[in-house]
């Protein structure tokens, strides 16, 4: 089963050839979401001549690429983050880009005709219970200092206007943010890659990556031969030898209902929750709710229940009947998960490996705005360039750990049961417990960041 939108965008098309016997190449991308997308494309523009082949486990957007709501974000969000890490100037200057990024986007799919459904309407970051108002108030402040202002202040009653119910209590709205049809826009991404010279192998998933005189990229029955490499598989690379200790996948999940008669525009809302609640209309009026913190891969083994219907669209249609009453009778005619990347500070990193190899991941959530400079920053690295995508804050291994597993299994499982617990209480009103507190700050920040871990 797929996702409702790789159901529209697969309709019709044909897959690529499978990867059999050897090819060669000057750079081997592997994997075909986003980020080797972008990647394979920025290669192509610094030299059209460089030979690239790009090798996809299932096909081009199977991955997180078809399956998240489709939210083109910002990382202004991130700003005190950003500025811990990597200080304020080169924060201002990430944020800037990732902003541009959106309308990059946006151009990328009007020049070359990609029918994403791309829709500049903006994100409303809302509160959903009295706990949650106010989520922004930090970052808004901070960067207020540097004398930025994305983030717009709403009175409560815009706020419910512009989502469509009263149970979002407060919010403020970034006007640069947009909504697409990821699947869509994925496979826009392959076609125009594959216009550009691109050879891409789908459905050749790569069990190992050899080093003799060459880099050599196994496949079942096939090989790539390549003089450098880049790795942009998401969340499958918790498995990754370097990157076992980075990364944390988690699977997200989302409902579809039948079309209904909100009228929301192509904004993206999502509340303040740390298993966040992200929602939007489909083209056709569908409201497609997702909620996050689901499935925990244990050993970073992403196996089926990582796949197909979502295990948990009870829980996720209970949050939408909650947080929309007025649809109570629209039924549910979809769902399904995915799995994500959570890097331990909420932001991706490209990392030079090796020098001939280079990896990209960690967008813990926000990846379709931020995969378009990802995109830009590996192929920089990969050339070996000295230009500012190669020198941006986001290069360099991957900042702090988490616990070895099982430890970060067994230690995940309790601190998702202490985040339910507490925005159980708080939806309800009540106190969470001191306990369900404590141990849910130890929770890897998500879309929206965590107030005393920035």
């Amino acid at each position: 089963m797929r996702s409702l939108w790789l159901e529209e965008a697969l309709a019709g098309e044909e897959d690529s050839p499978r990867l059999e016997g050897e090819e060669r190449a000057d750079v081997c991308v592997i994997g075909g979401g986003y980020t080797g997308l972008w990647t394979a494309l920025r290669l192509k523009e610094h030299d059209p001549s460089l030979d690239v082949v790009l090798v996809e486990a299932d096909v081009c957007g199977g991955g997180p690429s078809g399956r998240n709501g489709g939210f083109v974000l910002s990382l202004w969000a991130k700003f005190g983050t950003l500025q811990k890490l990597y200080g304020a100037d080169e924060a201002l200057r990430l944020g800037r880009a990732s902003a541009e990024a959106v309308g990059g986007i946006g151009a990328f799919c009007s020049e070359h005709a990609v029918d994403a459904d791309f829709r500049d309407d903006g994100w409303l970051w809302t509160a959903t219970s009295p706990a949650q108002t106010g989520a922004w108030d930090e970052v808004v402040a901070d960067l207020g200092r540097h004398d930025e202002r994305p983030f717009e202040p709403l009175s409560a009653e815009e706020v419910a206007r512009r989502a469509g119910s009263d149970r979002h209590l407060a919010g403020v709205f970034e006007a640069t943010a947009a909504t697409v049809q990821p699947a869509l826009l994925a496979r826009g991404l392959r076609r125009i890659a594959l216009e550009r010279g691109v050879r891409i192998f789908e459905r050749s998933p790569v069990g190992r990556l050899e080093r003799d005189r060459w880099l050599r990229v196994r496949s079942g029955r096939g090989s790539v031969v390549a003089e450098r490499v880049v790795v942009a598989t998401g969340p499958w690379l918790v498995q990754a030898r370097g990157l076992r200790r980075a990364l944390v996948a988690v699977s997200s999940d989302i409902v579809a209902t039948a079309p209904t008669d909100l009228d929301l525009g192509g904004v993206g809302i999502s509340d303040s929750r740390l298993r966040v609640h992200y929602y939007r209309l489909t083209r056709d009026g569908r409201l497609a709710f997702g909620k996050g913190g689901g499935t925990i891969a244990l050993g970073g083994r992403i196996g089926r229940s990582f796949h197909g219907a979502s295990p948990r669209a009870a829980e996720v249609e209970a949050a939408l009947r909650a947080t929309y009453p007025r649809l109570a009778s629209v039924p549910v005619t979809a769902s399904w998960t995915g799995p994500i990347d959570r890097s331990l500070y909420g932001l991706p990193f490209f990392w030079r490996m090796r020098e001939d190899v280079v990896v990209g991941a960690g967008y813990s959530g926000n990846g379709v705005g931020p995969s378009y400079l990802g995109g830009r920053i590996l192929s920089s690295l990969v050339l070996g360039l000295d230009d500012e995508w190669a020198r941006a804050g986001l290069v360099g291994a991957p900042p702090g750990s988490f616990p070895p597993e099982p430890l970060r299994f067994f230690g995940g499982v309790l601190v998702r049961r202490a985040i339910t617990a507490k925005e159980r209480a708080e939806d309800a009103g009540r106190s969470p417990s001191r306990v369900a507190l404590r141990i849910a700050q130890l929770a890897p920040a998500g879309l929206v960041p965590l107030k005393s871990r920035t």
